[in-house]
């Protein structure tokens, strides 16, 4: 990538993203080809580091199943795995993946190989269901790690805390098994300096991509953690570890940096700054971020960005010098989070609201992820009792456009922006009778909130 002119710097983060997508499914399809066995793995707790220092090619059956949904073929895969006997109600993601697999590997972007192993974390129920039919099918070991969950929202206990060193010792034992079964699958044996290698790129690349994450408090915004960002997020999955997931990274905070100091705002007239809780809606990605964009609302934040990266957003150093006690302490610490980001919420958004200035948070809740979607409601209300601030719940798909209804969407986030504007106009008028010292008579509906009810 390189260091480039001013005017090519801007938009460099999407353009590099892409190519970079590009580059990673030809080289799996390039080892499909050549039969050669891939871990399969999740994006909370990829363990990339360690898998990269045997060769494996990666494969993230998510993001394989998330592209099937925005490039719009989605319904093909999800009614081929559904007329295999699988039910509707099961996650979008899962029932792709098995038309992939059913497909002997065949998928928009190319081909996918076979695994060799599937490396996974308890972050998600579904990701040990989901590795089992890989076991079933491939008859290839699955390895779970076991990872213990924070005992109460807000309770973030660090080294020497007796809990955290006893949870640590407990994953860097099950990383210590893992090592030997790596080895038997792949042929290639374990060198601690090649795992370090892959961690010195995974430190340059977390540090990199919590400075981008701060960088969009800048007014204007300078990316939409709702398209833009998830580009980033694909990037940071895929290419954690690497020299080029590094570099793309350190490149990204120069074009943010750059868009800050400049004014350069995602949009050109920003209006109305947003909080995403949730996944996005991929069968009409495009148009679902046009919803918000054509009322000049952008999102600054989303939780999306932080558990689906796998906690990495938090800028975690990996120590070097105890290279795995390092990995298992940041297995520990990056997992804990991205569950935190699902199942303790309120704090943190609360905290987004401040930090980020925003006006606005919108919830959206999805068929096919209870994991993520369960609970919303809650935590709905309970951040509107923290933070006067609007909100709005829609409720759609990652994945099946059955249930997807783009009218109906757009009826409810008209009426959010509708109640945003009067929220800000009744702001004004307040501030001008306070300073005549006097006060506008009493309103209703002071806290505009819209539902999918």
């Amino acid at each position: 990538m390189g260091q480039r002119g001013p005017a090519s710097i801007v938009g460099r983060g999407n353009a590099d993203g892409g190519r970079l997508f590009r580059e990673w499914f030809d080289r799996l399809n390039q080892a499909a080809e050549a039969g050669k066995p891939s871990a399969y793995v999740f994006v909370m707790g990829s363990l990339a580091e360690l898998l990269g220092a045997f060769d494996f090619p990666i494969v993230f059956p998510e993001i394989n199943s998330l592209q099937t949904a925005v490039r719009r073929v989605a319904h093909e895969y999800l009614t081929e795995a559904e007329d295999y006997g699988y039910s509707p109600d099961i996650c979008g993601y899962v029932k792709a993946d098995v038309a992939v697999q059913l497909r002997g590997g065949q998928h928009p972007m190319g081909r996918i190989p076979k695994p060799g192993i599937a490396v996974y974390t308890n972050a998600c129920n579904t990701y040990i269901k989901w590795a089992e039919i890989w076991e079933r099918m491939y008859h290839v070991p699955t390895f779970t790690i076991d990872v213990p969950g924070s005992r109460a929202a807000g309770l973030k206990p660090g080294r020497g805390d007796r809990d955290f060193e006893n949870d640590r010792r407990y994953v860097a034992a099950q990383l210590e098994e893992l090592i030997p079964v790596c080895e038997r699958v792949s042929g290639v044996r374990f060198d601690i300096d090649r795992l370090r290698e892959h961690m010195a790129y995974a430190n340059a690349m977390s540090a990199a991509w919590r400075e981008v994450l701060a960088l969009n408090r800048s007014r204007p915004s300078v990316f939409s953690a709702l398209s833009d960002g998830t580009i980033y997020l694909g990037v940071s999955n895929g290419f954690r570890g690497t020299a080029a997931g590094a570099a793309y990274f350190q490149d990204l905070v120069q074009e943010m940096q750059y868009k800050a100091d400049h004014g350069i705002g995602t949009l050109t007239d920003e209006k109305y700054r947003l909080l995403f809780v949730g996944v996005p809606c991929y069968p009409i990605f495009r148009r679902f971020g046009e919803l918000f964009t054509e009322w000049g609302g952008t999102f600054v934040g989303s939780t999306y960005l932080w558990f689906a990266s796998g906690g990495s957003h938090l800028g975690f150093q990996y120590d070097l010098g105890r290279p795995l006690e390092s990995l298992a302490e940041g297995l520990l610490i990056n997992v804990r989070e991205a569950m935190d980001a699902m199942f303790f919420q309120t704090q943190a958004l609360a905290g987004m609201i401040d930090e980020f200035a925003a006006d606005g948070v919108v919830f959206h809740p999805i068929k096919s992820c209870r994991t993520v979607s369960t609970g919303l409601a809650d935590n709905r209300r309970a951040l509107m009792a923290a933070r006067d601030v609007a909100t709005l719940f829609i409720e759609s798909d990652l994945m099946d456009r059955r249930v997807v209804s783009e009218a109906q969407l757009k009826n409810r986030v008209d009426a959010f922006f509708e109640g945003l504007a009067s929220r800000k106009q009744q702001a004004v008028l307040g501030s001008r009778f306070s300073v005549l010292g006097d006060s506008p008579a009493p309103t209703q509906n002071r806290q505009p909130t819209t539902d999918n009810r």
